[in-house]
């Protein structure tokens, strides 16, 4: 129990042997379940997460009875036969949490890139009433980020943007930090079983989470890098997550702004995107052509361009003040 609510922590791992051990070792005694879920890893990953939980759960059992009373951890691992992807094995973590009961829903994966000690801190907005899902952030300073290359940062931010935009969360950062809490009664109001499967899924439940005026916090944390590596296929991720944020961004415009409250941003929106459209294909069309009075069109469609920008620029302030109110306060009154 942490601060009178039970907590659950889901530790998805796939191919993450020499790491996971340590992640279910290092877990905080507060903790009243751990949900470790292999995604049909094709090292040790299994036998290592077996090997874990039986020494954990025997060592939580001698404790109660020294203890008399007192509340330990419970390690139940779990094997998906084939790759659900790690938002299906996050999903499947959250349904066993919400069956038994469990208030306080961390994730934290295999990799021991997230630290444990600081899981009391994403809890604490929720408990404190301040938000109803929290995420860590490892970009809030330049201590916090320098472990990661420069690619892998530089594509962290441009996702981190184009999340923003998509979801309405303007003020979240690090929008592919999986370290995560979020409460029984907010993971109740999101339709867990549509959520993305892959590595998008981090990207789509923030989109689910505005959809239902539920508050989201960052709170800043150093990752712990070490000898993990990853295995997202930017490939096909990159156009995958592309779709996944344009369909959730044209799906939170048509909810929050024509069904269910109609408001003008819409033209906005729409006016730029049309205007930036015909300015682009009118320049390049007049570029390719060469035609007679090639500057006044060339001047007029970057005029148009420039006016769809301006109605953007319109839209996306619109969007950030509508949104600003789930943005929760990251520090205790």
């Amino acid at each position: 129990m942490y601060r009178n609510h039970s907590v659950g922590v889901i530790v998805p791992a796939y191919n993450e042997q020499g790491l996971v051990g340590r992640v279910i070792d290092t877990i905080p005694g507060f903790v009243d379940r751990v949900y470790v879920i292999d995604d049909g890893s094709t090292d040790g990953t299994w036998e290592e997460i077996q090997s874990h939980a039986t020494a954990m759960n025997r060592q939580r059992e001698v404790e109660q009875v020294l203890a008399d009373g007192g509340h330990q951890a419970v390690v139940l691992p779990f094997r998906n036969e084939r790759n659900l992807g790690r938002g299906g094995s996050v999903k499947f973590g959250y349904r066993k949490a919400l069956e038994d009961g469990i208030d306080l829903v961390a994730v934290m994966d295999g990799d021991g890139q997230m630290d444990p000690s600081v899981l009391d801190r994403m809890l604490d907005p929720i408990v404190e009433g301040r938000a109803d899902y929290v995420k860590g952030n490892r970009l809030s300073s330049r201590q916090s980020w320098k472990g990661m290359s420069r690619f892998r940062l530089f594509g962290n931010v441009v996702l981190t943007f184009l999340t923003k935009a998509s979801t309405g969360y303007w003020s979240v950062s690090d929008s592919q930090n999986g370290y995560t809490a979020i409460s029984s009664r907010a993971l109740e109001r999101i339709p867990v079983d549509e959520l993305y499967d892959d590595y998008g899924f981090l990207n789509d439940i923030l989109a689910k989470c505005n959809l239902k005026d539920l508050r989201v916090a960052d709170v800043s944390h150093s990752a712990i890098y070490g000898e993990e590596q990853s295995t997202i296929r930017y490939r096909s991720f990159i156009p995958h997550v592309s779709l996944l944020l344009f369909r959730n961004f044209r799906e939170r415009i048509k909810f929050k702004y024509l069904l269910l409250d109609f408001h003008p941003v819409v033209f906005c929106y729409v006016l730029a995107f049309v205007a930036m459209l015909i300015g682009l294909f009118g320049g390049a069309y007049t570029a390719a052509t060469a035609a007679q009075g090639v500057f006044v069109r060339g001047l007029l469609s970057t005029l148009v361009f420039l006016l769809g920008t301006l109605f953007l620029v319109l839209a996306l302030a619109y969007d950030v003040e509508l949104n600003s109110h789930l943005m929760a306060n990251t520090e205790r009154n």
